[in-house]
């Protein structure tokens, strides 16, 4: 498939003239263009920030041109992480109140939201993974009654990042489920940022496959939708674009006898994103360009009727650790993640998702 340059990108529609074919090529849109956040500390949000240095670490999130417009260079940034042991004993501590990390605050949740962009919170994460079996042979239904009351205190979705691949927990995950979704039920329609309520997965079938199998069979399909998407989480830092695309398809195909497929419509791409590297200073040369024909033209393969992934994820802005590059002065990200905004015409704020 011939890939239009972005400056020649149109809304919805690729004219089939540009390409040659004398017809119209249906393109979907890319809906969701993210990035998880990790503060300055590694992802605990540990500490208050102060809102002018949070600002200047975190002004190109919000303005893509950096020079006061404040056209966003995403749609919806994700804070991670919460502690779901601390959630769901409602801990308060040095760094967390009533099991939210203290950095999670209203100051930096309006910092982005007064922008039009998306706010949620991650629940796990790597660190977390023997503190996500504990609360669910633990207290699952506390635990998802808690994350639908700070949701709605904050007005953010939550994410569970549950990472167990050999012997998930799926009963206590699905108790958890169930009682978030008795507070805040499924919203198609994506008014109620609170009932936005989504899952991670492995970059493939291959990883987290029990936990993948269960969500797509019991959550995500589209006829009677309990989480409103999946992200297929990133890979290893040097994992090319082609393999990426492979685990990608493979989420959409399924492994026969394993995992079911799954809707395009209900899936995210993940990509890497690090201050001074391509992805985050040079859209023309960064994966998110190279990627896009295949994410917004992936076909259904026995999911869903509709073609092309809901769009992008990165990890991450701020500090994700493990020794990459920060996305604060003067490495921020502006030229690659706002200026894919602009080519892919990034809808802010993020509109109602595709459901088919």
């Amino acid at each position: 498939m011939t890939q239009v340059p972005s400056c020649l990108r149109l809304t919805g529609v690729v004219l089939a003239v540009l390409l040659g074919t004398g017809r119209v090529s249906a393109q979907t849109p890319i809906q969701i263009y993210g990035a998880w956040h990790c503060y300055t500390d590694g992802c605990s949000w540990a500490s208050v920030p102060n809102m002018a240095t949070f600002e200047t670490d975190n002004r190109w999130l919000i303005d893509r041109n950096m020079n006061g417009t404040y056209q966003p260079s995403v749609n919806l940034v994700i804070l991670s992480f919460v502690d779901p042991v601390k959630l769901m004993n409602l801990t308060t501590d040095s760094g967390n109140s009533n099991g939210i990390p203290v950095g999670m605050n209203a100051a930096v949740i309006n910092y982005f939201q007064s922008h039009g962009v998306r706010v949620m919170m991650s629940i796990g994460g790597a660190s977390y993974r023997k503190n996500w079996d504990k609360a669910l042979s633990g207290n699952p239904t506390q635990l998802g009654i808690n994350a639908a009351n700070a949701a709605k205190t904050f007005n953010v979705g939550m994410e569970i990042d549950y990472e167990n691949s050999s012997s998930p927990n799926l009963t206590g995950l699905q108790q958890f489920v169930t009682a978030y979704r008795s507070k805040l039920p499924y919203d198609a329609s994506g008014a109620n940022d609170a009932a936005r309520l989504t899952i991670d997965l492995g970059n493939d079938d291959l990883y987290l496959t029990k936990l993948a199998a269960y969500a797509v069979t019991n959550w995500l399909q589209t006829n009677s939708p309990i989480l409103d998407y999946a992200n297929a989480m990133v890979a290893s830092q040097k994992t090319s674009v082609s393999t990426l695309e492979t685990g990608w398809q493979q989420h959409v195909d399924g492994v026969s006898g394993s995992v079911s497929p799954m809707a395009p419509a209900k899936l995210t791409a993940s990509l890497w994103l690090i201050g001074g590297q391509t992805n985050c200073n040079n859209f023309s040369n960064s994966d998110q360009n190279t990627a896009a024909s295949f994410v917004e033209n992936l076909a259904p393969a026995g999911a869903g009727t509709s073609a092309g992934m809901l769009g992008y994820m990165f990890w991450a802005a701020g500090c994700q650790g493990n020794g990459t590059g920060c996305t604060f002065p003067p490495n921020t990200c502006e030229f690659g993640m706002g200026g894919a905004a602009s080519a892919f015409t990034i809808p802010i704020p993020m509109p109602a998702l595709r459901q088919q």
